[in-house]
């Protein structure tokens, strides 16, 4: 993902202001967003960076630590965190949290990792979850093409930090969130697995969060509601098949993954970077990029909103330009 792609997300999920509106009939939004304020730069790679692998690669996610202070992530594959007692004073980490370790076995959930969702109920037990990208370009002999997108295989993985996540370990053995009924293949030839989850969100008891699939046979692309009660419990992740939350998407090197498809929910056509909740009518708010086409007239980032995170309503363009999925040298 861009410098630029990433500090716009970032500035969209932190100057988001939202109105009710009355639903009114099909056309009418759950909830009105416009942005509020000018974008400002929290991070710089040029600036900032400890070394070239900090630069802007994911959605930010921030909490709150035990003593008040500010953490977020959304940087590269060393995932280091930024600190501070505010977001004015956000401050780099040149210690890894969660260092990637490039693992030739696909079945370790170690190569490229990304902290990707973060939960904490006191600031110092943190639950992570990780998108994580088998590169089997980069491993000889893991893949009968060389390009990147024809080579890789990607699973949501839970990690957990004991001190407020200035570390990440990852459980043993790998705790898949969400993983594709089958196992790497030197052949598969395009992208394939689950990846890039939403933050994590609660209602009354339960925890959700959305996770893009690229699909396979018997499975559709698109974006699938995942639901746990406890998400320091990596394995206790359920999704959403049509009725209920019955389907473990787990790990199909111990036999724990499911042929059974997940439901896609949403007009969801990349990943859902932010979803939030309006507090005051409790509808969902949902941010995503879209290149121009089918519903959506141009490209940039859009919303939708939602009552139960599985209906949703038209997207509406909240923020026009080009996104990650448009060519960067092309025409405006």
């Amino acid at each position: 993902m861009s410098i630029t792609s990433t500090l716009r997300a970032a500035s969209v999920a932190a100057g988001l202001s939202c109105s009710a509106v009355a639903a009114a009939g099909a056309e009418s939004p759950l909830a009105a967003v416009t942005l509020a304020g000018a974008p400002e730069i929290v991070f710089s790679a040029r600036r900032d960076a400890c070394d070239r692998d900090d630069m802007p690669d994911a959605p930010v996610r921030a909490f709150r630590t035990a003593d008040g202070t500010v953490a977020m992530f959304g940087l590269h594959t060393m995932n280091r965190a930024l600190r501070g007692p505010d977001f004015d004073s956000l401050r780099i980490e040149c210690r890894p949290a969660l260092p990637s370790g490039g693992n030739e076995d696909p079945a370790a959930y170690d190569d490229a990792s990304w902290i990707a969702a973060t939960w904490t109920e006191d600031g110092r037990a943190v639950s992570a979850l990780i998108h994580h990208e088998y590169q089997a370009n980069t491993h000889p002999g893991r893949c009968g093409r060389q390009d990147y997108l024809a080579c890789w295989y990607n699973s949501v993985v839970g990690a957990s930090s004991a001190d407020g996540g200035r570390t990440f370990a990852r459980a043993a053995p790998p705790a898949v969130v969400a993983g594709a009924p089958f196992r790497q293949e030197t052949g598969q030839g395009r992208h394939r697995g689950f990846f890039n989850p939403s933050n994590i969100v609660r209602s009354g008891r339960e925890h959700y969060v959305l996770i893009a699939t690229t699909g396979w046979a018997g499975q559709e692309a698109g974006t699938c509601l995942f639901r746990s009660r406890d998400p320091a419990d990596g394995g206790s992740w359920r999704a959403f098949d049509g009725d209920g939350f019955a389907i473990l998407m787990g790990d199909p090197y111990r036999e724990g993954g499911s042929a059974a498809p997940c439901r896609t929910v949403g007009p969801f056509p990349a990943p859902v970077g932010s979803l939030v909740r309006h507090r005051a009518t409790g509808a969902w708010i949902a941010v995503f990029q879209a290149s121009a086409g089918g519903p959506f007239p141009e490209a940039g980032f859009y919303t939708a909103s939602s009552r139960d995170l599985i209906a949703w309503d038209r997207p509406r363009l909240l923020l026009a330009g080009r996104t990650l999925y448009d060519d960067p040298c092309g025409s405006s």
